[in-house]
């Protein structure tokens, strides 16, 4: 059985578009992440404890990475069994992904990245039925 899937990706989401046997199927995958979190000076301190400033922010990074690897790991449990995996989305997470599906020994089954903005379900169904050539 061939398995194809097109996948849009952000730190947010993935939505994923799987075409196999003529029939076609999606998944949305919430992270549950927001933005990269960002410390900034407290405008209100005199003298900001720069020491923990970094400590803290450190951590942050930290938490924040290790929430993506669940991410990712998620999404890469339910690709690992797609013969071809077709990877859009507006920023670093497709690359990211990329590179997670590439040290988990499932590189030779990416057969394309690319940017893209946000789509609605319906029209990136349809983006992924015409990238993989296949009709309604």
């Amino acid at each position: 059985m061939q398995k194809q899937l097109g996948l849009w990706i952000d730190h947010r989401k993935a939505v994923l578009i799987t075409l196999a046997d003529g029939t076609e199927s999606s998944r949305e995958i919430i992270s549950g992440l927001e933005k990269r979190p960002r410390f900034a000076d407290n405008p209100r301190a005199k003298l900001p404890d720069k020491k923990n400033m970094a400590v803290n922010e450190d951590t942050r990074d930290r938490q924040f990475e290790n929430q993506l690897e669940k991410f990712y790991m998620e999404v890469f449990s339910q690709i690992k069994d797609s013969s071809a995996i077709w990877i859009i989305g507006p920023g670093e997470a497709k690359c990211e992904l990329e590179k997670f599906i590439k040290d988990h020994g499932q590189g030779s089954r990416l057969v394309g990245i690319e940017p893209s903005d946000k789509l609605s379900l319906k029209q990136l169904a349809s983006k992924v039925r015409q990238y993989f050539n296949v009709k309604r």
